[in-house]
């Protein structure tokens, strides 16, 4: 990645530690990480000025690239065709039929547009769960981890950091073969599976813009006996785990049918659940679920704008907030890009929910979108404007429509709770500006890019 050197930014207001918001900061960077933070009431020459509020950079912790391709095509109901209200898992046949289609050129020219998308919102790192291993039928491309690459030079091109979480997908179901688009998923057994990742994290074993992690993608593509093999590669590479759990009450039921536990107990049966694992969606838990992941300090992915999208459900977040597990948040399926309104949707789901308001402060919901994601996704010295801090500044507007009238005591409020991706008026990454006034200073016309690489497929 590209960096500029040494350099200094002056905030017209920052978020910083621990907690608050102070006018006129002034952050020094040398080449990707902050080197000092100090009070400065007029910009110094040379610094370059940020409007508004800054933030930390954000962190998208679960993306999966290609599912942009659906947007707009999924979300109505198609009585025109009597199809019916549609589910997820009719759903999922839509996203098989866009899997089919992609090769490592057509997805890095998605992947690329994507993250671009994602830098215009503020994120500055993202998490890719990866498992489009192969070619369609299942044959491995001739560099096997060339899926994988296209996605880590996109998020180059784009300007942010990537942890590319590579996926352990095996079956098509529990007891069930892969077939169809899922083929290319799958590499026959855990420890082939391994032996890929290898390759992967060895390639990049230096490189401190790219985090190699693992991924279970659900207790239905991976049976239990291969899960040890999975949990002992992150463990000896000492990187983040993620799997997918309990998003849809059917997962439940096969789960309890074929092993008589909940996939939260398999999973911890199987020393899957800990500190450095990343529990998805985790919407339909019993009791004793949240106890499970909260008692292992294993961290919650939400990703409800997604969840609502597919009628998943709304989570138990508060309960497994109250019992200690820390809550992250991802923008899954891509159904808008905006942590903002995933964060804020969190809140407002649960008022739903539970009837009550007043669950996650504005503060407490921004470490969600920031230090708590990037710490799940292995970059744990990210998400916060302090000295040796990753670079990452996201200045949001507090003059537009929407965020107009916000006085210093309540300029995160008004960002969190009523700010979208559209007022990100300036992104720094890793030190170098990425974005500036709605415009990607490296890709340009990101919406062109988006609508080419969507009509190629």
């Amino acid at each position: 990645m590209t960096t500029t050197g040494a350099t200094a930014y002056w905030c017209e207001l920052a978020w910083v530690p621990p907690g608050e918001v102070a006018s006129g900061v002034l952050v020094h960077v040398d080449d990707t990480h902050i080197t000092a933070v100090e009070r400065a009431a007029t910009p110094p020459p040379r610094a370059t000025r940020l409007p508004g509020l800054t933030l930390p950079g954000l962190a998208n912790v679960h993306s999966h690239a290609f599912h942009r391709a659906l947007r707009g095509r999924t979300h109505g109901v198609p009585t025109a065709t009597g199809a019916g209200r549609g589910s997820f898992w009719t759903w999922r046949e839509r996203m098989y039929d866009v899997a089919r289609r992609l090769d490592p050129d057509t997805y890095h020219q998605l992947a690329r547009a994507v993250y671009g998308e994602m830098v215009l919102a503020g994120i500055t790192c993202v998490g890719e769960f990866h498992y489009l291993h192969h070619g369609p039928d299942g044959t491995p491309y001739d560099e096997p981890n060339v899926m994988a690459e296209v996605l880590v030079a996109a998020a180059r091109e784009a300007g942010l950091r990537i942890t590319v979480l590579d996926t352990c997908y095996l079956t098509g179901g529990i007891g069930a073969p892969l077939s169809g688009a899922q083929m290319r998923f799958g590499d026959g057994d855990a420890e082939k599976w391994a032996t890929r990742a290898d390759q992967l994290r060895g390639a990049h074993a230096k490189d401190h813009d790219v985090v190699v992690g693992a991924a279970v993608h659900s207790v239905r593509a991976v049976p239990p006996h291969e899960l040890a093999t999975v949990v002992s590669w992150g463990h000896a590479s000492h990187a983040p785990l993620h799997v997918h759990l309990s998003e849809q009450r059917r997962e439940n039921a096969d789960c309890e049918a074929a092993y008589g536990v909940s996939p939260t107990a398999l999973l911890f049966e199987h020393g899957v659940l800990g500190p450095r694992t990343t529990a998805v969606h985790a919407t339909h838990l019993d009791e004793g679920g949240v106890g499970l992941l909260a008692g292992t300090e294993t961290t919650v992915c939400l990703c409800p704008t997604t969840e609502r999208d597919l009628a998943d459900g709304i989570g138990p977040a508060s309960s497994l907030s109250r019992a200690g597990s820390p809550l992250v948040l991802g923008s899954d399926s891509h159904a808008v890009i905006d942590l903002f309104e995933e964060a804020r949707a969190l809140e407002l789901d649960e008022r739903l929910h539970t009837e009550e308001r007043g669950h996650w402060s504005a503060p407490e919901l921004l470490t969600a979108m920031s230090e708590s994601g990037h710490r799940a996704l292995g970059f744990a010295d990210a998400g916060l404007i302090a000295p040796g801090g990753w670079a990452d500044l996201v200045s949001v507007r507090l003059d537009s429509v929407r965020t107009a009238g916000a006085d210093l005591g309540r300029a995160v409020d008004m960002a969190v709770f009523a700010g979208t991706a559209a007022d990100v008026v300036s992104v720094v990454a890793s030190g170098c500006p990425v974005a500036s006034n709605g415009h990607h200073l490296r890709l340009g016309d990101v919406g062109a890019l988006l609508t080419s690489s969507i009509q190629t497929l």
